[in-house]
């Protein structure tokens, strides 16, 4: 069943992610953080590969590289982190650079419309027989369909150990970080430099007025889990305030921890606690104390600003400091009116991991940038800074927490990055699959439908149950 899903996945296409990671974020409005706000980030391989082409056949020998490395990437996200923080890269245009004597290409294809995935299924299967200037040497995935490449029967992604990096290189990285690139093996084939642990960000005016205090402490024992969270909904909407902007605010919180996978001996399955995000959200629709607007839309942002009147949002670092708009005066961001706290449970939201592609011929080269820009110290903490951007690596997050200057300006003078360490290690992906995009997409497309009052729990499962089956026509549902 293994062989037959991941030909048929890497054969055809999946439905564009809503919004995947940090790199992703960029699809959706992003300015740059206000100039005083101080950035806030966020926070084993195995020995034996799965891989069916000895790593002899799929990389060249040092000392006999290739001289072009051509990089598959979606934005210019981590073209950026290279030229800012890979030492000797050359920029000489905005898709093109030099390392030494290799020429780095960035080959640029957008997420919309599924683009980018149907570009890898198009290029990375004959990878190995390409010519030597048209081999792919790295690509990136995001963790909504991190699997369909890292899986060792489709194995385009190289295992991390077939480049000499090992578990010991890797040892400050949080462990979910792995999860998402780790074959069915036990194989590690990618690593980022994110760990895009999220909180709960609240409103601090409204925390003030409406539960007496803004301090982190005592807003974390009003949303510690969600019957208290529920609770406060009321609480806000008394006065005049929305809990969250929409019900697709906590989806990813609840995703996030998930009992067991939605598919399971090919049939699909509805973990308890995506129904209880049904049930928790369809009585704070019902209430008024939230709405079904879309992630990313104009009445979603509306809280942005303090007419908007919504006590809190769900994210990571990059969420806080590029989208929503810090730059701007006016917006709560823009006076340093956010506070951050962990919130009901742990989550993620995000991340971009950088996969050795099956057939590079700049083995050695590849594997120096991911160890640069993933488990260097310096770079990580450079990183950090200068990007405001969640950094996977414990003991640079640690040194950040204890920096008593430290203070983001957004947060209203918080230090951040205590709460995002602690956060990333609750977060659990033991339970993800390669079906998780598109099952998440329509199960929350088809729930709207019962939120808004147009169709009964029943009637939107239903929808659920044929729209995903036909995407995914190998599975059943119950």
């Amino acid at each position: 069943m293994r062989k037959k899903l991941v030909s048929i996945m890497i054969a055809g296409t999946m439905t564009a992610a809503m919004l995947a990671g940090c790199g992703g974020a960029a699809e959706a409005p992003a300015p740059a953080p206000a100039e005083s706000a101080a950035p806030a980030a966020e926070a084993p391989a195995a020995e034996t590969p799965a891989a069916e082409t000895p790593a002899a056949e799929a990389a060249a020998p040092a000392g006999d590289e290739g001289k072009v490395l051509n990089v598959e990437v979606w934005n210019d996200e981590f073209i950026n982190r290279v030229k800012d923080h890979y030492p000797g890269y050359e920029a000489t245009s905005e898709t093109a650079g030099k390392i030494g004597d290799v020429t780095v290409n960035w080959i640029i294809t957008p997420t919309k419309d599924n683009a980018y995935q149907n570009n890898l299924d198009s290029v990375l299967p004959g990878n190995l027989d390409a010519s030597a200037d048209n081999k792919v040497d790295i690509f990136l995935v995001e963790a909504d369909y991190a699997l369909k490449y890292v899986d060792a029967d489709v194995n385009v992604a190289m295992p991390l150990s077939d480049l000499g990096i090992t578990d010991a290189d890797l040892s400050k990285q949080y462990k979910y970080t792995k999860d998402v690139v780790t074959d069915a093996t036990g194989a590690l084939r990618g690593s980022s430099w994110q760990a895009c642990s999220a909180g709960l960000i609240y409103n601090r005016a409204a925390a003030k007025e409406v539960l007496g205090s803004d301090d982190p402490a005592e807003v974390q024992k009003a949303v510690a889990d969600w019957a208290a969270f529920n609770e406060t909904a009321k609480k806000m909407a008394d006065k005049g305030y929305k809990m969250t902007s929409t019900v697709n605010d906590t989806y990813r919180v609840y995703s996030n921890n998930v009992s067991a996978p939605w598919v399971q001996d090919d049939t699909i399955v509805i973990d308890d606690n995506i129904k209880k995000w049904v049930d928790d959200s369809k009585a704070m629709v019902d209430a008024k104390e939230t709405t079904t607007a879309d992630l990313w839309s104009d009445d979603w942002s509306k809280g942005f600003w303090e007419d908007g009147k919504v006590f809190c949002y769900f994210g990571p670092a990059w969420l806080i400091n590029f989208s929503m708009h810090a730059d701007d005066a006016s917006s709560i961001a823009g006076k340093g009116g956010w506070g951050l706290v962990t919130g009901p449970q742990g989550f993620y939201w995000g991340g971009t991991w950088i996969c050795a592609a099956q057939g590079t011929d700049n083995p050695t080269l590849v594997k120096d940038i991911i160890l640069t820009m993933t488990t260097d110290d310096a770079v990580m903490e450079e990183i950090a800074v200068k990007d405001s951007d969640c950094v996977n690596n414990k003991e640079v997050l640690k040194k950040l927490a204890s920096d008593t200057s430290f203070g983001n300006a957004i947060l209203g003078g918080q230090n951040p990055y205590q709460m995002l360490a602690d956060g990333a290690e609750l977060v659990d992906m033991s339970n993800i699959s390669i079906y998780d995009q598109g099952c998440n997409e329509e199960f929350q497309g088809a729930m709207k439908n019962y939120f808004a009052g147009n169709a009964t729990y029943e009637e939107a499962l239903d929808q659920f149950n044929k729209a995903v089956v036909e995407k995914y026509p190998e599975l059943k549902t119950k």
